[in-house]
């Protein structure tokens, strides 16, 4: 089975699945619901049907390909699976809020157009049902212990994220951020939520520890690499691929990997000091201000250690691969699925 064709297989079973999540039988409350579904891409913003995006679903796909390549049934691993996109989604409604962002996948984002209060309360919404998910694992004859332990582990996750993003949040007022305060925030806000994708859908499948901490080791380490690759696509990334206009973390004066590597560069003192005072202001940056921060990245050459780094981090994930008593088919497809999610070629 190629990657595609397991994508063909899993992602209708991801959205069933959410769309039995995402629902009520109360007429009044559907107007909540449906914010949550437009959240979603399900509805459009009149709360009619429609396809839009809803993003790419990267966490519960990672979490059935783990299951599968433990040895487990991926269908019995589904409630998991949708409970990861939730806390996912909760978590990108509260950060649209926190960074007063208008659009995210091309469109409106809920608290812009149905105000902060609602958009405060469907995040909320989100991460409850997302915990409540888990509970379907029973029915899916998963034992009370392993659902336990599923259900403590994603609550790790959540918290963890939280705190990443009370770092992400704490360093736009600070500009002596160094690497290493940066690598504990990504963890935290990224990473841990995707080694949750892996442990939990290996835990699904055995109970095997050192398998299970093989596992959460290539799911934290694929995080890492994913979110600097990330950072390098926010500053020089191709708008017909991303979404948003290129340089938009430098825009918002965002403390992204190629930003404190150039404030910490031991060498170039002067560059790293004129960094600093174009971030030392309010508001977002102007075109020429935006100019001069990409000829100071340029001149410490920021990008070619953000890649480095993404890159060693993408290594280190198919390393703990390798440790793994996997069957070549299924190593294959997490392969390929790792090197899609951090531009690589498998």
């Amino acid at each position: 089975m190629s990657l595609r064709q397991a994508l063909d297989r899993f992602l209708p079973w991801i959205e069933a699945e959410l769309q039995e999540i995402v629902q009520t039988s109360c007429q009044g409350l559907e107007p909540y619901y449906g914010m949550m579904r437009y959240h979603l891409g399900w509805v459009d913003d009149h709360l009619q049907p429609v396809r839009a995006s809803g993003g790419k679903r990267l966490r519960p796909v990672l979490c059935l390909l783990c299951c599968q390549a433990a040895g487990g049934d991926p269908w019995q691993a589904l409630p998991v699976a949708a409970a990861l996109e939730l806390v996912h989604n909760f978590s990108l409604v509260h950060d649209d809020i926190q960074d007063s962002s208008r659009y995210r996948r091309g469109r409106r984002t809920v608290w812009d157009v149905w105000g902060i209060a609602h958009a405060i309360n469907v995040g909320d919404g989100l991460f409850v049902l997302a915990r409540l998910a888990l509970d379907r694992l029973n029915a899916r004859g998963i034992p009370p212990a392993q659902c336990q332990a599923a259900t403590f582990a994603l609550d790790q996750a959540c918290l963890a994220l939280c705190e990443g993003q009370f770092f992400d949040m704490a360093f736009e007022q600070l500009l002596n951020v160094d690497l290493n305060q940066y690598l504990a925030m990504i963890q935290r806000k990224t990473a841990h939520l995707f080694a949750a994708s892996t442990l939990l859908g290996a835990m699904v499948a055995t109970e095997d520890k050192a398998q299970l901490e093989g596992y959460h080791r290539f799911g934290e380490y694929l995080g890492m690499a994913f979110q600097i690759q990330d950072d390098i696509l926010g500053i020089w990334g191709d708008e017909r691929t991303t979404g948003k206009s290129a340089a938009t973390d430098i825009r918002d004066r965002k403390k992204t990997l190629p930003i404190v590597y150039a404030l910490n560069h031991p060498e170039k003192r002067d560059l790293a000091h004129q960094l600093m005072e174009l971030y030392a202001h309010p508001g977002p940056l102007h075109e020429t201000e935006i100019r001069a921060a990409l000829e100071i990245l340029d001149q410490v050459d920021a990008r070619r250690y953000a890649e480095e780094m993404a890159d060693q981090y993408y290594h280190q994930a198919l390393h703990s691969l390798e440790q793994m008593p996997i069957a070549p088919e299924a190593r294959s497809l997490l392969v390929e699925l790792a090197a899609s999610l951090v531009g690589r070629q498998a």
